[in-house]
């Protein structure tokens, strides 16, 4: 039985004290961390990290970036690389979002050299994929994602695709407060891990936890996650509130 995994990405919110505050009005919420029985993730900009780590400590929430670089050194101005993420103690990284692709121009091949990177310095690779509202309208989002999959877990181990997890997020559903229906998503997740088992085998395609992404929220969230093949959610807007977050995780 795969563990349910619950990720809120802040993107490029919250000041440090405000990341804080936060942790501390969360921890609050969270009675009897850990009883629930599922992972739970914060995902917040890179300033906020090293704090964040002591926040939580003892709470059972792991701490996640948002991106990482491909390599553990050099002389890429404005970035930050694995090795600088694992020295804090990052669990998780999101890889592929499609804002990063988007708006910074990053490929399936980028993709896949972080992931590889992440990987080698022990951290959990959150990969994103997605259609646009275009591809999804002319009936292409299994073939967009597929190709997604294909490029980005390309060259890993069965046991490192299983380890990992990767997260559905239509990109016409993303912060637009349109959400994919459970039957879609499902559907879609479903898809995703009948991929990964052509691609890596069936064994990693069972380890793999699927998520979904997309405007979830304390009144969608139970449904959505309720679905066989939804093993999660990646949280958006929602994860920026502490009573939000919480009855997210809480379901």
């Amino acid at each position: 039985m795969r563990k349910k995994f619950i990720a809120g990405n802040w993107k490029m919110y919250k000041t440090t004290a405000e990341a804080l505050r936060f942790a501390e009005a969360f921890k609050a919420l969270r009675a009897d961390p850990g009883a629930d029985g599922r992972d739970v993730a914060i995902c917040a900009p890179f300033t906020q990290l090293a704090a964040l780590k002591g926040a939580l400590a003892g709470t059972g929430v792991l701490l996640g970036a948002q991106n990482a670089h491909f390599s553990d050194e050099g002389a890429y101005t404005g970035e930050i690389s694995p090795a600088m993420l694992a020295e804090i103690g990052v669990d998780c990284v999101i890889v592929g979002h499609s804002e990063r692709r988007e708006y910074f121009g990053e490929t399936d091949a980028d993709t896949n050299r972080k992931l590889h990177k992440l990987l080698e310095r022990g951290m959990v690779p959150i990969l994103c994929v997605g259609e646009s509202l275009e591809i999804r309208e002319r009936g292409g989002q299994g073939q967009a994602v597929e190709r997604q999959l294909a490029e980005g877990l390309k060259g890993l181990s069965p046991a490192q695709a299983g380890g990992m997890v990767i997260a559905y997020e239509p990109i016409w559903a993303i912060g637009t407060g349109r959400t994919a229906t459970p039957e879609q998503a499902g559907e879609m997740c479903g898809f995703i891990r009948r991929a990964v088992a052509a691609l890596c085998g069936v064994d990693a395609a069972e380890g793999v936890r699927v998520l979904y992404g997309g405007s979830v929220k304390p009144g969608n969230a139970a449904e959505i996650m309720g679905m066989p093949d939804i093993d999660g959610a990646l949280v958006g807007g929602a994860s920026l509130v502490p009573e939000d977050f919480a009855r997210i995780v809480g379901f």
